[in-house]
């Protein structure tokens, strides 16, 4: 699909998300360990490890919005989840995470490696390949359907999506609501955003971004969230341009009664 002009807004629809590429993304974003995703596992397996210090209660479901080609946010649940959903819209992605499923790729170690400096990581209690090919399930779907699926999941992640689909400041918002509404409450979530991105390539094909910074990414967080927090990460010169930095946040998911209703 052709990109619109600079000057119209690009929706999460107009975007041929067929066109992704998955092994080119890896290929620059993940072959390698990048500091600053060393820097997102330590906030968010301690996020997590602290939110399970006390075991659950019952099975513990987990999603990852819009997976993409990055299989390290579903790692980040791995010890507690009996499933977990990878929810991807492009097909080439699907086929990508699908591909990874019985047996994930050797670059990958080296982000459950950083995982395992959090002891509850290191004492799982088979092999990490085996619980992801037991546990994880991909599923083809858009973020927006999620309406459809209010309070189903006991934890979830989204990482990089929000902001990376659209330039609408509206639907970057929709998006944050629709993947904290998928939530139970008090469920523990772990999402992250590029800073003011001006859009990105996967392979051949650019993509469009939302330009946001911590105030938005705070509001879109308030009506869903409590007793969260956001950390910036500053931008790494290696990895691309047309990004300020990067933006974690980590959290529970409102009660019931304080979510807005609408």
């Amino acid at each position: 699909m052709t990109l619109r002009s600079s000057g119209d807004t690009q929706l999460n629809a107009d975007v041929s998300w067929a066109a992704f590429d998955p092994i080119a993304y890896v290929d620059h974003n993940y072959r390698d360990l990048q500091a600053e995703d060393a820097e997102i596992l330590h906030i968010v397996r301690d996020h997590f490890g602290d939110h399970f210090r006390t075991p659950p209660p019952g099975p513990v479901s987990g999603i990852d919005v819009g997976a993409g080609a990055n299989l390290y946010p579903a790692l980040a649940m791995l010890p507690w989840c009996d499933q977990i959903t990878l929810l991807e819209r492009s097909p080439a992605n699907v086929r990508y995470l699908e591909s990874q499923v019985d047996s994930y790729d050797a670059n990958w170690d080296q982000f459950w490696r950083v995982l395992c400096k959090n002891d509850v990581y290191g004492a799982l209690d088979m092999d990490p390949r085996a619980k992801f090919r037991d546990v994880v399930r991909v599923r083809s779907g858009n973020l927006f359907d999620l309406v459809h699926h209010e309070g189903q999941w006991s934890m979830g992640t989204m990482f990089f999506v929000a902001e990376s689909m659209t330039t609408s400041h509206k639907e970057f918002a929709r998006g944050v609501e629709c993947f904290l509404r998928a939530l139970a409450p008090g469920a523990p979530f772990a999402a992250a955003f590029m800073e003011h991105s001006t859009g990105y390539h996967a392979g051949e094909h650019f993509f469009p971004a939302c330009d946001v910074g911590e105030s938005e990414v705070h509001e879109s967080l308030v009506p869903f969230a409590r007793e969260f927090k956001t950390t910036r990460l500053k931008a790494s010169a290696a990895l691309r341009e047309g990004y300020s930095g990067m933006i974690v946040a980590w959290g529970r998911r409102n009660s019931e009664s304080d979510i807005p209703t609408g």
